[in-house]
């Protein structure tokens, strides 16, 4: 059980999604940010998107997906023309329910053949969601061709990494490509939400 409020939890969310924003999301004009319907993917989204205006002035567009309406939601990424897609898939909602809809979102996508870089949150990547997802030829086939991207955390020095992710069969293989340093209360709700305990310099 994690050692945060409901409020930290969103708090976090905030912050994090202010780094994606400013690091990850500034290289492009227009993203397109793909969420389950839950509350923090909506703050964590919400965070990014607004943080990402703020510096670059770019556009970007939310979309929701849920069982039954993501190949018409993924139509609607597609005419909104982003440059990047962000699936960002985590919070409250089920693993494996949200791991099922990442799968099927990455399909619509690979069938409609968007054309896009992809960047993964950390969450659904952690818990297998791109592994689960090349099981599927058409999308192995459709990653392959695209840049993928995806934010990891490391807990310890109180780093965000954005990195490339390529699949080796059904194992990613990830390039960092920059860190950001977070402040320590960034990392010790990261430690405490993710990782259900602090570390020594927070505590220090």
């Amino acid at each position: 059980m994690a050692k945060t409020t409901f409020a930290e939890e969103i708090y976090l969310r905030a912050l994090t999604g202010k780094i994606v924003g400013e690091a990850v999301m500034a290289g492009y004009n227009k993203v397109a940010v793909v969420s389950v319907r839950n509350t923090i993917c909506s703050a964590i989204s919400a965070a990014a998107e607004a943080a990402f205006v703020s510096k670059t002035n770019g556009r970007t567009a939310h979309f929701i997906v849920e069982p039954g309406n993501v190949a018409s939601t993924v139509d609607q990424v597609a005419a909104f023309a982003p440059q990047a897609v962000v699936l960002m898939f985590g919070g409250e909602t089920p693993i494996e329910e949200t791991k099922a809809l990442f799968v099927d979102t990455l399909k619509a996508m690979a069938k409609a053949n968007l054309a896009v870089d992809i960047i993964v949150h950390v969450r659904i990547f952690a818990a297998g969601g791109l592994q689960a997802a090349v099981a599927d030829a058409d999308v192995a086939r459709y990653l392959d061709k695209r840049s993928v991207f995806v934010y990891t955390v490391n807990f310890d020095d109180g780093l965000v990494l954005y990195n490339r992710v390529r699949m080796d069969g059904q194992q990613p293989q990830l390039t960092k490509l920059a860190e950001v340093p977070v402040t320590v209360e960034h990392a010790d709700l990261l430690n405490r939400s993710l990782r259900d305990r602090t570390v020594a310099w927070v505590d220090a």
